[in-house]
């Protein structure tokens, strides 16, 4: 009986299964560290190492690409189909540092199977979920019988993630006509559960910053002058309870500005996923519940904006008493943001409110660090469908829809290259990313090789069909 395309990448995949470990085992013993220093050759090693693989995969195009700090790899494959869409992959070949004396339970960098799970620092964080595409595209080709993939297909895999991408828009800019894409795939994400295989739709944006108060130009007596001068101590307290109304929505004005709200179907699909707030509390090592009115924990976490105080100080800190009025104090905000806001606009809002809130004698200064934009693909975009049904015939089940609370460089892609960000990924929350003992399900891995085999050909389809 002949095979149908399905089975013939299940079965592409099983025989060359042992290989691809080795050579996922072999990338993972160099310790790309982007963080350390020492380690700046070993990232060096990593993204040559994999310039050679993709290669030797078949890629005709796969280069080093220099950063001002640890370089990054860009690979091109060009399909025989002048017609066809262009896709780019993104993810980092850096690790989080690690050490067996962080709790390993192994050495971090000898990879060892345990129970059908691959041990090591980057198996699923990013090295793994990096490394299943090569094995995807072969499949891909050898199930349709091209000799070219049925996309243009193009990598692009940084080496300062982890460092929080310093280099990174710069090097999307420079070479931004190279890396033009009509989406781009990230596979640097998770799924709810090994049960419920999910597809992520968005990420939030971040900006951050530090308001300084100056009062009095040195610590002064409490008895002298307390009650008679402004306490720039007691008016960092008076801004951070400024932060949010009663409801805990944030209360800065202008804050909301654009927002772009939760659907309806989105709060269904939400709702649809199998959450135990009370497990989830028991992660976050927390309580209580506690948010903006109106909306579920999930919500709150993946799809609203936030403002954080994550550290406040000023005056005496030491045991005993000191009775001053303290000459400064400082609070550091950060603000999750959702689609539709912009960051420049949220850091003009926050410093107008700052200003009008500080009290005459009192001086103040605030800086923004970098920020990073939200991106969002809608639910009905042809490319998220794609991925979607990608994801289906490699697991044989719905998909279901998460978004993730956290910010990354996808939002620079988006912005850069104008194009849908799809993410593709298949760590689950077990696999202990940056934690010891990291791993990643093989039975999962191999499962994101048979997603990225059927993306091409449904990307494919799907923008012929739009056309």
């Amino acid at each position: 009986m002949s095979e149908t395309p399905d089975s013939a990448v299940r079965t592409y995949i099983e025989n060359h299964r042992a290989a691809f470990l080795d050579d996922l085992v072999e990338w993972l013993r160099i310790p790309s560290v982007s963080a350390q220093p020492e380690h700046a050759t070993d990232v060096r090693r990593s993204a040559d190492w994999l310039a050679a693989k993709l290669r030797e995969t078949g890629f005709p195009v796969a280069e080093v690409w220099e950063t001002p700090g640890s370089p990054a790899v860009f690979a091109e494959w060009p399909s025989e189909d002048p017609d066809a869409p262009t896709v780019l992959v993104y993810g980092h070949h850096d690790v989080q540092p690690a050490a067996r004396e962080d709790g390993w339970n192994s050495e971090p960098f000898e990879p060892v199977i345990r129970e059908n799970r691959l041990h090591a620092r980057g198996a699923a964080d990013d090295k793994g979920q990096v490394f299943f595409h090569t094995l995807g595209v072969r499949a891909h080709l050898a199930a349709t019988g091209r000799s070219t993939p049925a996309v243009h297909l193009k990598m692009i895999v940084e080496g300062e993630e982890e460092s929080g991408s310093p280099h990174f828009r710069a090097l999307v800019e420079e070479h931004a006509e190279r890396l033009a894409a009509d989406a781009v795939v990230v596979s640097d994400t998770g799924m709810w559960s090994e049960d419920t295989p999910t597809v992520c739709t968005g990420m939030r944006g971040l900006a951050e910053c530090e308001i300084r108060l100056y009062g009095p130009d040195q610590d002064i007596h409490s008895g002298s002058f307390g009650g008679a001068v402004p306490n720039p101590a007691t008016e960092v307290a008076r801004l951070v309870a400024a932060l949010h109304d009663e409801h805990a929505r944030v209360a800065i004005p202008g804050f909301y500005d654009g927002i772009a709200e939760l659907t309806d179907r989105e709060r269904e699909l939400f709702a649809e996923l199998p959450f135990d707030e009370e497990r989830w509390l028991r992660t976050a090592r927390s309580t209580a519940a506690h948010g903006e009115a109106g909306h579920t924990t999930l919500e709150r976490v993946w799809a609203r904006p936030t403002a954080e105080v994550n550290g406040i100080g000023g005056g005496y800190q030491g045991v005993g008493s000191k009775t001053i009025i303290p000459s400064s104090a400082m609070v550091k905000l950060s603000f999750r943001l959702v689609a539709g806001q912009d960051p420049d606009h949220i850091a003009k809002a926050v410093t107008a409110w700052a200003a009008e809130r500080v009290p005459v004698g009192i001086r103040h200064e605030i800086t923004f660090s970098g920020a990073t934009r939200p991106c969002l693909t809608p639910l009905d975009h042809p490319a998220l469908r794609s991925l979607v049904r990608a994801m289906g015939r490699a697991f044989q089940q719905p998909i279901r829809y998460t978004r993730e609370g956290g910010s990354g460089p996808a939002a620079d892609l988006q912005e850069v290259l104008d194009a849908p960000v799809l993410f593709l990924g298949i760590s689950v929350p077990s696999d202990g990313w940056h934690a010891p003992d990291e791993k990643v399900e093989l039975d999962l891995l191999l499962k994101g090789v048979e997603a990225s085999a059927y993306l091409w050909s449904e990307l494919a389809t799907s923008s012929h069909e739009a056309h």
